[in-house]
């Protein structure tokens, strides 16, 4: 039974919600499965609906029990009535009705209306579900739809994206129209329709951005090993090269920085710190430290834990606005560090006196002691009376002069150690803790 009429007007809406000619033909089949359900009642399972979409037919036929009596006209029919169609039927054999569409009159096109524009919604939702299942952890590139107070709405072909306020580099702005790229970070089929998180905050972005400005890594010749990123800010990624011919860090950053430079404009200015990966800890957190280099490291052998020594001037830097650049590196090499001045960590245990840093002691005093190499006051202490008094300049009465100041200084060092040892011993034994040192 030809009914093309039928099947180009439901095809004409499938055209304009993009749905295929395979699902428009199950949607046609549970169309007319419907109508039969509200024709006949629910409880009546002897239907069925064949659509050829090729073809344009669509055939209904319901199964009928050949019977004496009719008791039931929706599962039976009479013998006499069956033999009109062949004659040599008998009671019980099963019997095929052939009803046409066009029999449902109105109820047809009405409910056909209504059935239709859910399913559609349906399969398209389940469509934009599935197809963004898939792109789970890609870049995607759409035009900024709406700007809201919590969430930015990002539009791809008339399907909608959500990048959330968490997701969002703090302080970039978003404009109505304006195209951006974002990771897709999950998808949630709702009620209301598929709800697809983008996020460009997240450290996988900055690894995808990577992987596409670099050939390397996509080749897999590259590996990123580790991210940490404070996004708009600062980030940390550190990598390694399975060939030893190329420099990963080299690879990374590009000619005169081109690659790199277009990973930071599309971060809006974030800084990266491309860090080579090592298998000793010390070179691996020294370089995750940067632009901050430590005077001393120690390392914790029970745990991973590292204390590093910075030079007084340089504290700041290797700590970083907030605490940014050394959480940061605790977080991409996986090690807690702490950060020290070298002055504090030293302490008067430690501290040597220089002879030209005493007061008392002129410049050309200092310069004639130098030549026997006395430098210090130690070394003064443990030269020779006569050594000394053989230099120009030098007599009884200045040898005393300067005995006396540099023995003055070394008192009030040892003053200073013992105040700082009556410290110590109050610290509880529990605190103490034995550290690798390894001199940077």
């Amino acid at each position: 039974m030809i009914h093309k009429e039928i099947i180009e007007a439901f095809s004409a809406i499938a055209r304009e919600k993009n749905i295929d000619r395979a699902h428009l033909g199950t949607i046609i089949e549970d169309l007319f499965l419907v109508l039969i359900q509200k024709k006949y009642g629910e409880e009546y399972t002897n239907f069925s609906v064949i659509v050829n979409m090729d073809k344009g037919t669509i055939e209904i036929y319901q199964e009928l029990t050949i019977v004496d009596t009719v008791d039931n006209p929706v599962v039976e029919i009479s013998l006499e009535d069956a033999r009109k169609v062949e004659s040599d039927l008998e009671v019980g054999d099963p019997f095929i009705e052939i009803i046409d569409p066009t029999n449902f009159g109105r109820r047809l096109i009405s409910t056909a209306k209504q059935f239709l524009n859910q399913r559609i919604r349906e399969i398209e939702r389940q469509s934009v579900y599935d197809e963004y299942v898939q792109l789970i952890g890609t870049i995607a590139t759409g035009d900024v739809h709406q700007v809201r107070r919590d969430n930015v709405y990002v539009n791809i072909d008339k399907v909608e994206l959500r990048l959330p306020r968490s997701e969002q580099i703090p302080n970039e702005r978003y404009r109505r129209g304006s195209t951006i790229r974002a990771l897709v970070m999950s998808v949630e089929l709702t009620p209301k329709g598929p709800d697809v998180v983008i996020s460009r905050a997240a450290n996988d972005f900055l690894i995808r951005l990577f992987e596409m400005e670099v050939p390397e890594i996509e080749d897999g010749i590259i590996e990123i090993r580790k991210v940490a990123r404070a996004p708009g800010n600062r980030s940390k990624i550190v990598v390694y090269s399975h060939d030893k011919r190329i420099d990963a860090v080299g690879a990374c950053v590009g000619m005169r920085g081109s690659r790199i430079q277009a990973i930071v404009r599309e971060l809006s200015g974030e800084k990266i710190d491309i860090i080579n990966w090592s298998e000793q800890p010390e070179i691996l957190v020294s370089r995750a430290l940067s632009p901050a280099k430590p005077v001393n490291l120690l390392i914790m052998e029970d745990r991973p834990y590292i204390m590093a020594v910075f030079s007084d001037d340089e504290l700041p830097t290797a700590i970083g606005r907030n605490g940014q650049n050394i959480r940061l590196a605790s977080e991409v090499t996986g090690y807690t560090i702490d950060a020290v001045k070298q002055s504090e960590y030293e302490g008067p245990k430690h501290k040597t006196i220089y002879l030209d840093e005493l007061k008392g002691l002129n410049k050309g005093q200092v310069e004639a002691l130098a030549q026997v190499d006395v430098h210090t006051a130690n070394d003064f202490l443990e030269t020779e009376s006569v050594d000394i008094l053989a230099l120009k300049g030098f007599g009884p009465k200045t040898l005393d002069k300067v005995r006396g100041i540099i023995e003055e200084a070394v008192t009030e060092l040892e003053q200073a150690i013992a105040q700082e040892g009556q410290e110590e011993a109050v610290v509880p034994a529990e605190q103490e803790r034995t550290d690798k040192e390894i001199v940077g």
